[in-house]
Formats: C-alpha cells, sequence, structure tokens
C-alpha cells in the first residue's frame, strides 16, 4: 500500500500537472503500488499517469488491477493508450480483460492491435469461454531433444525475455508435439555438453485446450506446479498456462459455491457494483423455492394441529427440534459439497459417506438427544415446569432429536450426490434447501413419536 506521506506529494504533482516531477517521484515504485495509486484516482488523473509511465510499466500496472476498474479505465482512457496497453499485455491476461467487454468494444479493439497481436488474441478467443485455451499464454520457451544443455541455455538467454516464466523448459520434438518438460534446476546443474534428451524421462503432465478450467485447478493442486503445458487433441504443444491465472479461476469458482450454498444465485459482478435489481434478481428465485419448500412445513403443522391443541407443551420444543436437523443437514452438506470440490470423494463413493454420516447423525443425535433430556428432567426438579408426564416427555424429545438429526444428516449429505447425478452442481443443494427438507421430515418424526408415546396421556 502507499506510504501515507507520499500520496500527497503525488496529488500536488497531479494539481500542478507536473509530468516531469511525476514521472521522477513514480520511478522507483512497484507495480502493486502504482495499482493502488491508480486505484484511487480519477478518470483524468489516471489517464495522465498511464501517459507519463513507460509502455512495460504502464502494461504491467494495469494488469494488475481489477477486472472491474480495467474495464472503467477502458472507457476512460484515450484509444491510443488502450490500444498501447492491449498490445503491451500478456496474452492471457489480455484475454481476459477483451472477454469480459462488451462485443462491439472488443471487435473495434482488435482491429487496431497489431497484426500479430491481433492473431493471439483472436486466437485465444476462438477457444470456448471457460476452457483452458482462453487462459494460456503463447510466450513459452521450448528445446529440442538433441540440442546441448550449452545451446539450450543461449537459447533461454536469447528468448526467455518474453516468456511467461522460465521455471520450466518444453521439450519437443521436430514436428513441435510435447515430450517432456525439464525444471530449469536441472539444466543449470547439468554438464555444458549434455544432450537435453539425457534429461527426459517423458513424464510430464498436459492440460487440453478444450477441457474445462476446473480441471486445470485440480492438476495445479495436484502436482504443484507453478505452470503446466497445453496441447491440442494430437499432443502438440500450443502455450501454457501459469498459477497465478489458476489461482483467480479458483477464486471465482470458490466464489460461486458459497454464493449457492448461501441459497442464491452467484453474482456476475462484485457485490456493490452489481445493480440493485439484479441483486433481487440473483436471489429471489432461490427464496421463492425455499418459501414455497416452507410451506409444507405450515401443512405439517395443519396436519398436526389436533395434537398441538391437546399438548401444547409439544410447541415449546418445536424451535428446538427444527434447527437441531436443518443445523446437522447443513453441516453434512457443506462438508460433502467441499469434498466434491476438492475432488476427494467422487459419485462412487456415496456408500461409504452414507455409513459415515449414519454414525456421525447418530452420534450427534444421542448427544443432543442426551442435552435435551436433562434439560427436560432438570427444570421439572427445579420449577416443576412439565407436570407428571415429565419423563415421558423427555423420552420424547431425546428420541426425536436422535431421529431429527439423522435424518438431517443423511438428507445433506446425500443430496449433493443426487444432484451431481442429475448433472447439477452439488453446491445447489444449499445448506438452506437441505434446512427446508430437514424442517418437514423433522416435524413428521417429531409428531410422529410423540403420537405414538404420548397415546393416552398427554394425547
Amino acid at each position: 500500500m502507499l506510504a501515507p506521506l507520499v500520496k500527497p506529494e503525488i496529488d500536488e504533482y497531479l494539481a500542478r500537472r507536473d509530468l516531469a516531477g511525476l514521472r521522477e517521484a513514480l520511478s522507483g515504485w512497484e507495480t502493486p503500488e502504482l495499482a493502488d495509486l491508480v486505484a484511487g484516482l480519477s478518470g483524468e488523473d489516471c489517464a495522465l499517469v498511464f501517459r507519463i509511465l513507460p509502455r512495460a510499466v504502464a502494461a504491467a500496472t494495469f494488469e494488475y488491477l481489477e477486472p472491474d476498474l480495467q474495464r472503467e479505465l477502458v472507457a476512460t482512457l484515450a484509444q491510443e493508450q488502450v490500444i498501447r496497453l492491449l498490445d503491451d499485455m500478456a496474452p492471457d491476461d489480455r484475454t481476459a480483460l477483451l472477454e469480459e467487454l462488451p462485443a462491439a468494444v472488443t471487435r473495434e479493439l482488435l482491429g487496431r492491435l497489431s497484426a500479430e497481436e491481433r492473431r493471439v488474441a483472436s486466437w485465444l478467443l476462438g477457444y470456448p469461454e471457460d476452457s483452458i485455451g482462453r487462459l494460456m499464454t503463447p510466450e513459452y520457451v521450448r528445446v529440442k531433444m538433441d540440442w546441448s544443455v550449452e545451446r539450450t541455455l543461449d537459447h533461454i538467454r536469447r528468448y526467455g525475455r518474453d516468456s511467461e516464466t522460465l521455471n520450466v523448459i518444453y521439450v519437443v520434438d521436430d514436428t513441435g508435439r510435447l515430450i517432456d518438460d525439464i525444471r530449469i534446476r536441472e539444466l543449470l546443474l547439468a554438464r555444458p555438453d549434455a544432450r537435453v534428451g539425457d534429461l527426459c524421462d517423458r513424464r510430464y503432465v498436459a492440460l487440453k485446450a478444450g477441457e474445462d478450467q476446473e480441471h486445470a485447478i485440480e492438476l495445479f493442486r495436484e502436482y504443484d506446479r507453478v505452470a503446466l503445458p497445453v496441447t491440442d487433441s494430437e499432443g502438440f504443444l500450443i502455450g501454457i498456462v501459469t498459477v497465478d491465472d489458476v489461482m483467480d479461476v479458483a477464486e471465482e469458482e470458490a466464489t460461486e459455491d458459497i454464493h449457492k450454498i448461501g441459497g442464491s444465485e452467484a453474482l456476475d459482478d462484485p457485490y456493490l457494483e452489481t445493480p440493485l435489481w439484479g441483486l433481487v434478481q440473483k436471489r429471489a428465485r432461490w427464496l421463492v423455492v425455499l418459501f414455497v419448500g416452507e410451506m409444507l412445513t405450515a401443512s405439517v403443522m395443519g396436519w398436526f394441529e389436533s395434537t398441538l391443541a391437546t399438548a401444547v407443551v409439544l410447541a415449546l420444543f418445536l424451535p428446538l427440534i427444527i434447527s437441531s436437523g436443518g443445523n446437522s443437514g447443513s453441516q453434512a452438506a457443506t462438508f460433502v459439497i467441499r469434498a466434491m470440490a476438492l475432488g476427494q470423494i467422487e459419485l462412487r463413493d456415496w456408500w461409504r459417506v452414507f455409513v459415515r454420516e449414519c454414525a456421525s447423525g447418530l452420534t450427534l443425535g444421542l448427544i443432543l438427544g442426551l442435552i435435551g433430556v436433562f434439560r427436560i428432567i432438570a427444570w421439572q426438579q427445579i420449577f416443576g415446569t412439565y407436570g407428571a408426564h415429565s419423563e415421558l416427555l423427555a423420552v420424547v424429545i431425546g428420541l426425536s432429536l436422535v431421529g431429527v438429526v439423522l435424518c438431517g444428516t443423511l438428507s445433506g449429505s446425500m443430496l449433493p450426490f443426487v444432484m451431481a447425478r442429475l448433472g447439477v452442481d452439488p453446491a445447489v443443494s444449499s445448506t438452506p434447501f437441505v434446512a427446508t427438507l430437514v424442517d418437514v421430515l423433522g416435524l413428521l418424526i417429531y409428531f410422529g413419536i410423540a403420537s405414538a408415546l404420548l397415546a393416552g396421556t398427554l394425547l
């Protein structure tokens, strides 16, 4: 972040339009600091800063900005400035920006890029949305099997400046088909006269350009790489994907899942930038679905109206029963959905999860049931609250809690599997949805046990 004494000095240069002083003051700043500065400026001042920054620094700063601010700047800066920025941006970052802009703006900007950059940008935008092809960059270093280590290092010194990363070097055959990837450390420690082929074990991990971006997240997590090669359907190397781009995708996916688990559709823009009507639309659909589900709760209450009228004391424990089932179901659903997202469990694991959650649900139900029984007995001993049939009431509450918690746990853990089997995102079986379902089932369990055990006494 900016030092508190530096920002006023920059403001003075901007107010006086002292370009020479501003250029000198910003000359030693790092990219994150420049991005922080730009984020707090008005459109006119922002344009002034970008005008005096060196082209490479301006492009790096622009890449560092949040996507929404990038879009604002594209609309604010002079078109020539925008074209220069886009020409100097990394291909993958430029693709991410262009796919967020209106189609007409994207076409106009593409038409004004340099011929080579236009070719690259059009090629990357040609891949399906959310595919790995949209994430990759063609800026990497590739070498041949028969090259010596000395020649390879000379090649890296000559062409590596434009590469997205130099942590890994890619080995291809004469046709461009990927053979292996070699860490730069292995080259630096090898003899200068050794052949690249001597360092290859032909064991590598690669992504396919047409695969979904979520697959890239899984492979980066599994193999702990900073970059992975991207090949076409025939195995020809066409680009690489770096971990910083995959982290952005992982953040988007996690945010989307969190929104769904919370019982709404995922927001397309940051919260404060989402129009009010858009915010309502994203939330209204699920609220209506959940509201209709809760109507079933009212129907169940109506079926047992005579039971409640006869034994009013049962109504005192309704919130306890309903919340316990909903909470246990929400916990189970959250655990299973997250485990699915991380690839820790798959559809075929449903039986193992079922058995584990049976044991967990029974144990948790017994814990809560015993607490409920203790509470009723203690209150009866101290205050005489529940009358002559307090022991029987305690048994009803204890058994109901065991049944409802078990039901909630199984519902919450199995619904994500059902959703996944139907081809729907498991996060859609959100915790509010699980809670609504368990509310209905919990009331049936509670009143069913009460009707069976209290017949002839309280009922």
